[in-house]
């Protein structure tokens, strides 16, 4: 077996990545497919903790913009993050794939409350972590989400999965001079003005040293290959570590 680079890691996806072609709702289709995906990862012995974010059913920001209070409008988010979480999770059972729900809003007899005991435990045994519910409270994102578990279980990268395969000096889609940023320091993304994650996700990162990683999640094999070493997408780390991995 390849040896792996990475023992823990936290994986934030988007909520479309379980949505249909019109990149709304759930495709079970699609849920299954990244449930065998990411399944096959489990062998490596990579210890992975997975954020989905809500925005295939309902994104916070479109309901506040049609008259809904915010702090309401962010507690519907959360909720649908907690639907992606447990479908995902039914399509990992499906493939024989042990993954737990943890989730910061209680839903007793639903989903479990998270905690980073029962987090830890959970990888400890070799399942996927689902964390589910935000952190819990209104006016924070799943970014947030994804860089405070990253913190509090320890892990070793903050991994981003998106459209595009990293970070560029501007919009790749648009225009076509724009050049692909391998490896950035934090205070090059602050001085860049890159929107790399939200302010308070890219703060926590920042101040506990969890190295981002933005890839094209979409394409074939990326993950695996980032797990195995291979140095694919952006990274952003301390600037002393700018020479290492």
């Amino acid at each position: 077996m390849p040896s792996i680079a990475f023992h823990r890691v936290v994986l934030k996806l988007s909520g479309e990545a379980l949505a249909g072609e019109d990149r709304m709702g759930l495709d079970f289709a699609r849920a299954r497919h990244l449930a065998q995906e990411l399944g096959e990862l489990r062998l490596l012995g990579t210890q992975m903790a997975l954020v989905i974010g809500g925005g295939n059913i309902c994104r916070g920001r479109e309901a506040a913009a049609q008259g809904v209070i915010q702090a309401e409008a962010d507690r519907m988010g959360m909720l649908a993050t907690i639907l992606n979480a447990m479908t995902l999770a039914a399509m990992f059972e499906a493939e024989g794939v042990p993954a737990r729900v943890l989730s910061a809003v209680p839903v007793p007899g639903v989903v479990e409350g998270w905690t980073r005991e029962r987090a830890l435990a959970t990888l400890a045994a070799g399942e996927f972590v689902i964390a589910a519910g935000g952190i819990g409270q209104p006016f924070f994102s799943t970014d947030t989400t994804a860089a405070l578990r990253a913190v509090e279980l320890g892990a070793e990268l903050l991994l981003k999965g998106t459209q595009v395969d990293g970070v560029y000096t501007a919009d790749p889609r648009k225009d076509p001079t724009a050049e692909r940023l391998p490896r950035l320091s934090y205070d090059e993304v602050l001085a860049r003005k890159l929107q790399i994650m939200d302010a308070t996700a890219f703060a926590l990162c920042r101040d506990h040293a969890v190295p981002i990683r933005i890839f094209n999640f979409s394409e074939p094999g990326a993950l695996k290959r980032i797990l195995l070493g291979e140095n694919l997408g952006s990274q952003v780390v301390k600037e002393e570590d700018q020479d290492d991995r």
